[in-house]
């Protein structure tokens, strides 16, 4: 089942359950699931499951960044917003890696890729953020990084 119908189905229990907090979530991704179909250089052939994580990816970190903005600002009614549509949709992505899992995968990268300092942390990212698309945060992946390398 595609993204998109999986949405459709959610969309129609939250509905039913006038969840308001869980249906607009749901309407977001849907929207930026029939942009990305109708965008400009698009097969028409709807997204690949890569496209959809890239997507739902994007839509987490914006919910993520909107939500500490609104923290640290003092505006806790349009934090809990962000925040509640942060948890749906990260309900359709993968299941993140812990700091532990993704530590051990990248020192596997670094041997393989035969980095010895900081000038090498191009050739580590740019493995590691294809392996763990997804899975694991860019800044969290450059902070490891960063300590490995250090």
């Amino acid at each position: 089942m595609t993204l998109k119908n999986k949405i459709n189905q959610a969309m129609k229990v939250a509905m039913k359950a006038k969840d308001k907090a869980t249906l607009r979530a749901l309407r977001s991704i849907k929207s930026m699931i029939l942009l990305a179909e109708t965008a400009e250089g698009a097969d028409g052939n709807g997204l690949t499951e890569k496209e959809e994580i890239k997507l739902l990816s994007k839509a987490a970190k914006q919910r993520k960044e909107s939500y500490e903005q609104y923290m640290k600002n003092g505006r806790e009614d349009l934090a809990k917003i962000e925040k509640e549509e942060l948890d749906v949709i990260q309900q359709y992505l993968p299941k993140q890696m812990s700091e532990a899992e993704l530590t051990e995968a990248l020192k596997e990268i670094v041997a393989k890729v035969g980095a010895t300092s900081m000038r090498d942390m191009g050739k580590v990212m740019g493995m590691a953020t294809k392996q763990f698309a997804g899975k694991a945060d860019g800044k969290t992946i450059a902070k490891i990084v960063r300590s490995l390398l250090g």
